[in-house]
């Protein structure tokens, strides 16, 4: 048997529960890898003892995770409708969509690093920044978005692509051996070499570059039997190919553009307080990002899965994969949020030896975690309206989830409660953002239960 026909026996007739699991834990074991690399970053800048390195580096991610916005659109969309294609036996449509979907996250990304560097001085004041932060954090944006754009997002886009046709060990690999380069690198760069933050901006480039060397050696290895090429004759922008990996994509890159838009507000709102508050905050938000993570993981793992059951008709095994990932997602995001809100204190002194910024991190962190439970269900509805290839539905919960609900709260908050208020804004929002999510996803489902399989789909 060949390795892609045992790779399409994951999705159609393997156990759900194990689908799910060989699907969903190599998916989450990558996503933590990376949010452990980009908490590697904040960590060794930490152990320099200065918040004002700690704080440049928080001001500048929001940018810098907005190069997820690019892999999401092209590589959550990319994959959706891959899985689908797939399902449906179209295999030279999901090698026109795969080969879109590469060269122009390319292009994209290339042309936002070229952007962004030549808008510094316009850029770091809007980010934040003082006479303080401001070096320090056009030095880190630099080197990770500047000259490390392309590879960022090609390394992300990739794993999804390759996810898509069941790979989601290679995937998560691939994602796994840029993260943990990356902490080999970062104190390398940092302490040997003494370039401080901007080593740590370094490492994080070299580290997507080797990650994006790695995935193009292994669509080489399988080009044989993988609809997944780089290949720019299949390139094209006919058979609605792009309309509809953009359409599948948006909510993804919307919610990921949201919160970067949420992150500079709340950056810009705690920066008024103190750069210790900032640099608080910042690592409050990378431990917090690790609840997120799993979410992610969880519901992006199972997203073929979903989808090529949706579109090959099995009705009863796609609902079944919904059950058992709800089951999963609810079952990690309690065990974290408990992790995080007891472990508060010693957590964030980990990452630096500063009593006022251990305060506010500590004070952040129990609010912020708060939301895992919430975040992990909007991302299950928001998975479940993506792989079945709904437009709509989506986009509505990714702009409420960031940017339309917990920006006008935050400001809210922090006229009521001060700098305590603003980080309540971002449970609250979460959980508003919940009660829409039932309501647009509960109608959704009982009409896919009335849509039951014919009797030759075997669960």
């Amino acid at each position: 048997m060949s390795t892609s026909m045992e790779k399409e026996q994951i999705f159609s007739s393997a156990p759900v529960g194990k689908a799910v699991i060989s699907l969903a834990i190599p998916t989450v074991i990558a996503q933590l890898i990376t949010v452990v690399y980009n908490m590697a970053d904040t960590f060794f800048i930490g152990q320099l003892g200065d918040p004002n390195q700690v704080a440049a580096a928080t001001l500048a991610m929001p940018v810098f995770m907005f190069l997820t916005a690019f892999a999401n659109l092209f590589g959550i969309g990319g994959a959706s409708m891959i899985s689908r294609c797939l399902g449906a036996g179209n295999r030279e449509k999901a090698k026109y969509t795969s080969a879109f979907c590469i060269w122009s996250a390319t292009a994209v990304s290339f042309c936002f690093g070229v952007a962004l560097v030549w808008m510094k001085d316009t850029l770091l004041p809007i980010l934040g920044t003082n006479a303080d932060t401001s070096e320090y954090c056009a030095s880190y944006i630099f080197w990770t978005i500047g000259v490390g754009a392309v590879p960022t997002v090609l390394n992300a886009e990739l794993a999804h692509l390759v996810r898509s046709e069941g790979y989601s060990g290679q995937a998560s690999f691939g994602v796994a051996f840029g993260g943990i380069l990356n902490i080999i690198l970062d104190p390398i760069f940092i302490f040997v070499f003494k370039m401080e933050i901007a080593g740590a901006a370094i490492a994080t480039m070299l580290s997507n570059v080797a990650a994006t060397i790695y995935f193009f050696v292994f669509l080489f290895k399988i080009r044989k039997t993988s609809t997944i090429t780089p290949s720019p004759k299949y390139f094209t922008l006919r058979h609605s190919i792009p309309a509809e990996v953009l359409a599948v994509g948006l909510p993804s890159f919307v919610m990921t553009l949201m919160s970067t838009l949420s992150n500079l507000t709340l950056n810009k709102m705690i920066s008024s307080y103190s750069n210790e508050a900032v640099a608080g905050m910042g690592i409050a938000k990378k431990i917090d990002l690790m609840a997120f993570a799993i979410a992610q993981g969880m519901t992006q793992g199972t997203l073929p899965l979903i989808g090529y059951n949706y579109s090959s008709g099995n009705r009863k095994r796609m609902l079944s994969a919904l059950k058992v990932l709800l089951i999963d997602c609810l079952v990690i995001a309690f065990a974290g949020m408990a992790l995080m809100f007891f472990g508060a204190t010693p957590i964030t002194r980990c990452f630096i030896n500063d009593a006022a910024t251990v305060e506010y991190g500590r004070t952040f962190l129990r609010i912020v975690c708060l939301a895992c439970p919430t975040t992990a269900l909007n991302f299950l509805a928001i998975t479940i309206f993506q792989a079945t290839g709904q437009k709509v539905q989506p986009l509505i919960l990714s702009l409420l989830r960031k940017g339309g609900l917990d920006i006008p709260m935050m400001l809210l908050f922090n006229g009521i409660a001060g700098i305590s208020g603003i980080a309540w804004a971002t449970p609250l929002a979460d959980m508003l953002a919940l009660v829409v999510s039932a309501v647009l996803i509960v109608p959704y489902l009982k009409k896919l239960t009335r849509e039951q399989p014919v009797d030759k789909y075997i669960s």
